[in-house]
């Protein structure tokens, strides 16, 4: 049987949702991993930078464009062994089109290989971007199977999506 993990970056505070700012106590994609974490009785570990991002939405979001504009790769406050594990669950909210950078550095720092890599991402409109990519640049080619999108307004009611993309990918 293969372990798995769910590791995602989230974000507290003020969320754009339905055209307006709303304030979050739990950030969306923690929502979702937290529901595949459950499901699956699967390890879950959250990215954080070591800089917290604003709770501001507005200035959160010109940081996160300021670091994927510069190619930065934020400093992350703790670390997870991954060799353990064969399936990886990756979240995080889509950020101009692509994973906050601390996902970067996570995915960069890591060896994937012979590891399956599941992306799931909250948005508002903008699906996975171009995260799918991104992430088998980062792993060197693994493995990335069809990533899960899910509009940051609907996590509460996407269990059944999520159960029904779990069901699909690990066959």
């Amino acid at each position: 049987m293969s372990k798995k993990l769910v590791v995602y970056f989230s974000h507290k505070g003020e969320n754009y949702s339905k055209g307006k700012i709303v304030n979050l106590e739990k950030g969306n994609t923690e929502i979702i991993a937290e529901m595949i974490s459950n499901i699956l009785n699967a390890d879950i570990f959250e990215i954080v930078a070591e800089k917290e991002y604003p709770f501001n939405y507005n200035e959160c979001i010109e940081i996160a464009k300021k670091e994927l504009r510069e190619n930065s790769r934020p400093k992350l406050k703790d670390d997870i062994d991954i060799k353990e594990y064969d399936i990886i669950f990756v979240g995080y909210p889509n950020w101009w089109g692509t994973m906050p950078m601390p996902v970067w550095t996570f995915l960069e720092e890591k060896d994937f290989t012979d590891k399956k890599v599941l992306p799931f991402c909250t948005h508002e409109g903008s699906g996975l971007g171009k995260s799918e990519s991104d992430i088998k640049k980062l792993t060197n080619g693994v493995e990335v199977l069809k990533g899960l999108a899910i509009n940051g307004s609907e996590v509460n009611n996407s269990e059944k999506q999520i159960r029904k993309w779990l069901e699909d990918s690990l066959k």
